[in-house]
């Protein structure tokens, strides 16, 4: 799941952003952002991406990305784009993200018990 995040937002976002690739520039203009904002966004991506990716400072990303997405939240909120597609996307990766993130780190679980059987010690009928 993680390495699904980390592929989709190099592939999706990163990239396109670093390349300069029209289709990044103009889908900031569409939101309002000013163009000349693009390398520096992908750059920031790519470090919260990279930090994701890494097991020493993968919660550090997620936390980090989480925001990211927030901002991205906010701006297609802000410019009312369609909720489902647009303005929630943002938590779907970010559930996605967490999940994954969940699933590869122990001290989360541990943490974070969903889905998990509570093993809670009885007293023995034996006794």
């Amino acid at each position: 799941m993680s390495a699904l995040v980390v592929l989709f937002l190099l592939g999706a976002s990163v990239a396109p952003k670093l390349s300069g690739a029209a289709v990044a520039t103009e889908s900031l203009r569409s939101v309002g952002w000013d163009p000349r904002h693009t390398l520096l966004i992908g750059l920031i991506e790519l470090v919260c991406v990279i930090l994701y990716a890494l097991p020493r400072t993968s919660v550090l990303g997620a936390i980090l990305t989480t925001g990211l997405l927030g901002g991205a939240i906010a701006t297609q909120f802000r410019v009312d784009s369609p909720l489902f597609s647009h303005v929630l996307f943002g938590l779907y990766l970010g559930l996605l993200l967490w999940g994954g993130l969940w699933l590869r780190n122990p001290a989360l679980r541990a943490i974070f018990p969903f889905g998990s059987r509570a093993r809670t010690s009885s007293p023995s009928s034996e006794d």
